[in-house]
């Protein structure tokens, strides 16, 4: 076996404690797909990410596993392997942008260096709503019984992982939801990580609130999500309730403890772009 260095990182967090933690590994060459998940399924955060020798035209690749299953693309896992790269000065201290290889494709990401800290944005796989059947329409009102809901129709989005998105009808609502796990996770099934709600806030300093379970995957409430606040932010252009080049924040993470914030960019192409600062919290190796 091999000593790797290793981070454990709060994405999404304007300080330590906040946020989504990540676990990174380094120079995973050697590590098959089956270390790397019990590895994952060991660690039991919402992810778990593998950082590799990238492709021509990447600056990094990244493998990213919840504790079941390897995704595509995620947006705490992505925003943290852009930042993690950046300390371990993989790459040049005053770069601005990067390219990161996952299974998704390559993405581009930007740096904003600002007062010794860094702020780092990913643009998202595009995302697109996804065909369903008429059976989910009762798995969709078990998973949202007692949930008074928002005027956009609840539907399966996919930009990589694939989330159930349901707009609620304050942010009282959001906050104060008692989710049932078993319809959630019956609503999911193996088509989707689960299921995200979201409704537009009056509070200070973001205008939406949102909330994440997949507990099919392991994760009751995931603390901050990017993958699924992009997909609603796509949701929501489709509908007119956004528009190209427009720039907001969400809340999530406070029920879990975790209070956390994600910037969202809409660019004038209609991508997504997720961003936010991340905090360090444990360095070290690791032997597996």
């Amino acid at each position: 076996m091999s000593l790797r260095r290793y981070l454990q990182l709060d994405v999404f967090a304007h300080r330590i404690g906040a946020g989504n933690p990540l676990a990174v590994v380094f120079d995973a060459q050697g590590m098959d797909t089956a270390a790397m998940q019990s590895f994952a399924a060991w660690m039991h955060l919402p992810e778990t990410i593998f950082l590799l020798p990238p492709q021509a035209g990447a600056d990094y690749r990244v493998r990213i596993f919840t504790p079941r299953q390897e995704l595509a693309f995620a947006g705490h896992p992505s925003i943290g392997a852009a930042w993690a790269v950046l300390d371990a000065r993989r790459v040049a201290a005053d770069r601005v942008e990067l390219i990161q290889q996952c299974d998704a494709g390559l993405l581009p990401v930007k740096l904003a260096h600002d007062a010794g800290q860094v702020r780092v944005s990913i643009r998202t796989p595009r995302a697109r709503a996804c065909a369903v059947d008429a059976a989910h329409g009762a798995r969709i009102d078990a998973a949202l019984a007692g949930a008074a809901r928002g005027a956009l129709a609840p539907a399966l989005w996919d930009n990589g992982p694939r989330w159930w998105l349901a707009e609620l009808a304050d942010a009282a609502a959001v906050r104060g939801l008692h989710p049932d796990l078993a319809a959630i996770a019956a609503l999911s099934g193996e088509d989707s990580l689960g299921l995200a709600v979201f409704a537009r806030s009056d509070e200070t300093g973001h205008a939406w609130v949102v909330r994440a379970f997949c507990p099919g995957d392991g994760i009751a409430e995931d603390p901050v999500t990017g993958s699924a606040n992009a997909a609603i932010a796509s949701a929501l252009l489709a509908a007119g309730r956004v528009a190209r080049g427009d720039a907001y924040s969400v809340s999530q993470g406070r029920e879990v403890g975790r209070d956390g914030y994600i910037e969202l960019r809409i660019d004038e192409d209609g991508e997504v772009w997720i961003g936010g600062r991340v905090q360090a919290v444990i360095r070290g190796t690791v032997e597996w």
